[in-house]
C-alpha cells in the first residue's frame, strides 16, 4: 500500500531524536491533511510537543521543517503557520505513487488479515412486504460486508428472518377470517404485498372492536387487552408453538408467499446472502439458554412463572427472557440465534445492523451473553442507524401507510427514465440499453443518498435531490465515470503506450488528484474501522469533484508533449478505476457509457 506519510513520520521522530534528544516512535506521530487557504498537503501540529522542543510553535515548526528538508527526499517545500508545520511533497513523489496506483491491481483492496466477521442484516418479518426503513438497513449492511472484505476480513453476509410471534399470527388470523381463499395468483399481487394487506387488515378490525369494547364500558387499556381478535391471536401462536398441524400449515403457506416476494425484491436490489437464519429455528435453542441460565443464576422466575434478568446493577433494568405461559420473546429467539450463529462462524466480530430504536434491546442481548460465559461476547457490535422520513411524515405498516420497497425502486427507475432523456444522454443506445441504464441511475441514486449520510443520523429521502445529474449524488459521480470511460476508449483506438517515464513538473489538478487517489486505501480501513460507508461515499464525491476540476482546466488530448497525455490519460485511468471500486463498496455500478 502507498504511504506516503511514512517517510515523513519516519523523518520527524528522527528530529525529535537528533533536534531535541527525545525518542518518539514513527507510529505515534500524527499528521492531517493541509487547510486549502495553506500550501502543501500534510501538515504536523507542534503543540503537543512544546514541553519536549522548549521554543516557540513557529521557531519548533521551522527546525523541524529544515531537519525534513535535509534528510527526507520526499519532502520539497514548507511553510509555518504558527503552531502548524505544512509540508510540500516533490513532484517525482506524487509521480511515482501514480505509477504504483497504476500498476496495481484491486488498488485499494488490502490483504487478508485472518479475523472473521459475520454482518446480519435486512432481517425482515414475514408479515410484510420490505418497506423504505428496510433499503438503508439492507443498503448499509450490503455495503459494510463489502468494506469489511475490502480491509481484509473473512465477511459473511447472513439474514435472520423473523418469521415467528404475535405478529405473524395476526396477518394469519386476518387471512383465516377475511381471506376468502385469496392466492398471490389470484389477487395478482405478490406474496409479501398480499400477506402485508391481510397485518393491515388486521389492525384496522382490531381497533374496531377496541372502539366497541370501549362503548360497552371498558377502559382503553382492558379494551386492547380483551379485544376478541388479540385474544385468537394469542391463541394461534400458542397453537403454533404447539405445533397443531392446522397453523403450522397456514404458517408455511403465507411465509411461502412471502419468501417467493422477498426473492424478487433483493434481486431488484442487488442483494444476496451467504446464509439465511430463521427464527421458527431458533427460538427453541433460546429456551434451552433460559434454562441454563436459571441453573445459573443469572435469570430468576416471578411468580406468574415468567424469566427475568436483573441488570440494575449495570444501569439497566430487569428484562422478561421468557414469558410465563412459555412463549418465547425476541430476547428469547435472539440468545439462541447468538448461540446458533458462533457454532457456524467462529466469528472475531458479529454486527447486527438494527434501526437506533432497538439500542437497549441489544444492549441487554450483549451483556446477557457476557453474563452466561460466551466467549464471543466481546465481539458483539449492534450498527445503529437512523429512521428514513419522508416529507409526508413517519411510516407505519400496520396502519398502510409506508412505502413499499418495490414501488419506491420502480418509482426512481421512472425518474432516472425522465432525466436521462431530457439531458440527452442515451443516444445511440438500444431500448435493452437504456433500460439497463435507468436501473442503474435509479438504483445508484437511492443507495448512493442513503449511504452518502453517517448510519446514526436520521435521514429525510427526497427522491428527485437523489437523481440529479449535479451535486453530491450517484448519477453525478456516475457520469464521472462513463464521461473518463469515453476519454480511455479514445485512447485506446489511437494505441497510447503507457510505457514511458512520467517524472515530470505536475500542474496543481494534477498533484490534488494524485493526493486524493493516494488517500483511497486508508478510507476503505477507516469506513471498516467505524462500519461507516458514508466515509466511502463522501470520498468517491470528492474524487469526482477533484477529477471534473482537472478534466475542465487542463486538456488531454491537445498536448504537444506526448509525456504530458500519457500522465493524464494514467491519472484518468485510475480515477475511473477508483470510482468503479468505491462506488462498488457502496453495492452501485458505474455505467461505462451515457
Amino acid at each position: 500500500m502507498i504511504d506516503l506519510e511514512h517517510h515523513i513520520k519516519a523523518g520527524l521522530s528522527a528530529a525529535f531524536k537528533e533536534l531535541y534528544e527525545h525518542e518518539v516512535d514513527a507510529s505515534a506521530l500524527s499528521l492531517q491533511p493541509t487547510k486549502k487557504e495553506f500550501e502543501g498537503t500534510h501538515t504536523f501540529v507542534v503543540f503537543p510537543y512544546l514541553k519536549v522542543t522548549r521554543q516557540k510553535p513557529e521557531d519548533a515548526g521551522t527546525a523541524l521543517g529544515n531537519y525534513l528538508l535535509d534528510h527526507v527526499s520526499q519532502v520539497a517545500a514548507f511553510n509555518v503557520v504558527k503552531g502548524f508545520l505544512n509540508l510540500s511533497l516533490t513532484d517525482s513523489t506524487w509521480t511515482g505513487a501514480l505509477q504504483e496506483i497504476f500498476e496495481t491491481e484491486n488498488y485499494g483492496i488490502a490483504s487478508p488479515n485472518g479475523k472473521k466477521v459475520m454482518i446480519e442484516f435486512s432481517s425482515p418479518n414475514t408479515n410484510k412486504p420490505l418497506h423504505l426503513g428496510h433499503l438503508r438497513n439492507n443498503f448499509l449492511g450490503d455495503s459494510v460486508s463489502r468494506i469489511l472484505a475490502a480491509a481484509g476480513y473473512d465477511a459473511m453476509k447472513v439474514n435472520l428472518v423473523n418469521d415467528r410471534g404475535i405478529h405473524i399470527c395476526k396477518s394469519m388470523l386476518a387471512y383465516q377470517k377475511f381471506g376468502e381463499g385469496e392466492t398471490p395468483a389470484s389477487s395478482g399481487m405478490k406474496g409479501d404485498h398480499l400477506v402485508g394487506k391481510y397485518y393491515v387488515k388486521f389492525d384496522l378490525e382490531y381497533k374496531a372492536e377496541i372502539k366497541q369494547l370501549m362503548a360497552d364500558g371498558q377502559s382503553e387499556e382492558d379494551a386492547k387487552k380483551n379485544a376478541p381478535l388479540l385474544l385468537a391471536a394469542q391463541q394461534l401462536l400458542k397453537d403454533w408453538e404447539s405445533g397443531e398441524a392446522k397453523a403450522v400449515g397456514l404458517w408455511k403457506q403465507m411465509n411461502g408467499w412471502v419468501y417467493e416476494g422477498f426473492d424478487t425484491t433483493y434481486g431488484t436490489m442487488g442483494i444476496a446472502f451467504d446464509k439465511t437464519y430463521h427464527e421458527s429455528d431458533t427460538y427453541l435453542l433460546g429456551k434451552d439458554i433460559v434454562e441454563e441460565g436459571l441453573e445459573k443464576e443469572i435469570f430468576f422466575k416471578k411468580e406468574n412463572g415468567s424469566v427475568w434478568v436483573d441488570l440494575t446493577d449495570e444501569g439497566l433494568d430487569e428484562k422478561l427472557v421468557l414469558r410465563g405461559d412459555g412463549t418465547a420473546v425476541y430476547m428469547t429467539q435472539d440468545m439462541g440465534t447468538c448461540d446458533h450463529k458462533f457454532s457456524d462462524f467462529a466469528f472475531d466480530q458479529s454486527v447486527y445492523t438494527v434501526g437506533n430504536e432497538q439500542d437497549y434491546h441489544f444492549k441487554v442481548l450483549f451483556k446477557i451473553m457476557k453474563r452466561l460465559g460466551r466467549s464471543y461476547a466481546d465481539g458483539l457490535y449492534h450498527l445503529s442507524y437512523g429512521m428514513v422520513d419522508l416529507p409526508t411524515g413517519k411510516m407505519k405498516s400496520r396502519e398502510g401507510t409506508v412505502v413499499d420497497a418495490d414501488d419506491l425502486m420502480e418509482e426512481m427507475f421512472r425518474t432516472a427514465e425522465n432525466q436521462t432523456r431530457e439531458l440527452g444522454k442515451i443516444e445511440g443506445m438500444t431500448e435493452e440499453e437504456a433500460g439497463q441504464l435507468y436501473k442503474m441511475l435509479g438504483l445508484g441514486a437511492l443507495k448512493y443518498f442513503l449511504l452518502k449520510v453517517d448510519p446514526k443520523r436520521r435521514i429525510l429521502f427526497n427522491p428527485q435531490e437523489s437523481i440529479e445529474f449535479q451535486g453530491n449524488t450517484g448519477p453525478f459521480i456516475q457520469y464521472t465515470h462513463a464521461r473518463i470511460s469515453a476519454l480511455l476508449r479514445r485512447a485506446a483506438q489511437m494505441e497510447v503506450n503507457y510505457d514511458q517515464s512520467i517524472d515530470q513538473q505536475l500542474h496543481s489538478r494534477e498533484l490534488d488528484l494524485i493526493n486524493v487517489l493516494v488517500q483511497f486505501p486508508g478510507i476503505v480501513q477507516n469506513a471498516a474501522s467505524d462500519y461507516s460507508p458514508s466515509l466511502v461515499a463522501q470520498y468517491v464525491y470528492e474524487l469526482a469533484k477533484t477529477y471534473n476540476g482537472f478534466y475542465q482546466e487542463l486538456p488531454i488530448f491537445a498536448e504537444d508533449a506526448k509525456d504530458q497525455m500519457v500522465l493524464r490519460l494514467m491519472l484518468s485511468t485510475c480515477t475511473a478505476n477508483v470510482i468503479k471500486q468505491a462506488m462498488e463498496l457502496l453495492g452501485v455500478q458505474v455505467p461505462e457509457r451515457m
